[in-house]
C-alpha cells in the first residue's frame, strides 16, 4: 500500500537555500492539490517528493466535483520569526464539493517555479466531503505550530 507521510520536502531546502522560492505575499504563487486516498495511490509521498508533477503523472491527484485539476492558490501568507525560528503560513484552502471527493492528503507547491514540491501533508486517514465544503484548515501561524516552520 502506498503512503503519504508529513514532510518539507528535500529539494524545496536545497531549492529555498538556494534563493528558488519567493514564499511572502507580493512572491510566487503556492498551490495546493489534494492526493487520493492512501488506498488508492500508485506511489508513497514523502521528503524525496520533488514536483507536482510527481502526483500527476502517477494519477495520483484526487478528484470531484467542485475541484479542479492543480488544486486551489493559497492565500494570506505569513512570513515570520520568533525566538530563532522562521515560519510561514496560510489561509485555510477550500473547494465547494457536489458529488463525493475523498482525500488522504496534500501537496504544496509552487506553480510560480516549475510546480516544484514543498511539503507533503498526510491527514492521518482519509477525509471524506460530500455535497459539501472540503476544507484544509491551517494550524496556527507561530514558530510552534505553523504548517512550515524552520529553525
Amino acid at each position: 500500500m502506498a503512503s503519504i507521510t508529513n514532510d518539507l520536502c528535500v529539494s524545496f531546502l536545497d531549492e529555498l537555500l538556494g534563493g528558488v522560492h519567493d514564499l511572502d505575499t507580493s512572491g510566487d504563487t503556492i498551490k495546493i492539490a489534494l492526493l487520493k486516498s492512501a488506498d488508492s495511490l500508485n506511489e508513497s509521498y514523502d521528503v524525496d517528493t520533488a514536483n507536482y508533477s510527481d502526483v500527476t503523472g502517477n494519477s495520483d491527484e484526487a478528484s470531484g466535483a467542485g475541484y479542479t485539476s492543480g488544486g486551489a492558490t493559497l492565500s494570506g501568507q505569513v512570513v515570520a520569526n520568533a525566538s530563532g525560528s522562521a515560519y510561514l503560513d496560510f489561509t485555510d484552502a477550500s473547494w465547494t464539493i457536489t458529488g463525493t471527493i475523498t482525500a488522504g492528503g496534500a501537496l504544496i507547491y509552487n506553480s510560480s517555479q516549475s510546480d516544484k514540491a514543498i511539503a507533503v501533508l498526510d491527514f492521518g486517514g482519509d477525509q471524506t466531503a460530500n455535497d459539501q465544503t472540503f476544507t484544509i484548515v491551517f494550524p496556527i501561524a507561530d514558530q510552534n505550530n505553523a504548517i512550515i516552520r524552520l529553525g
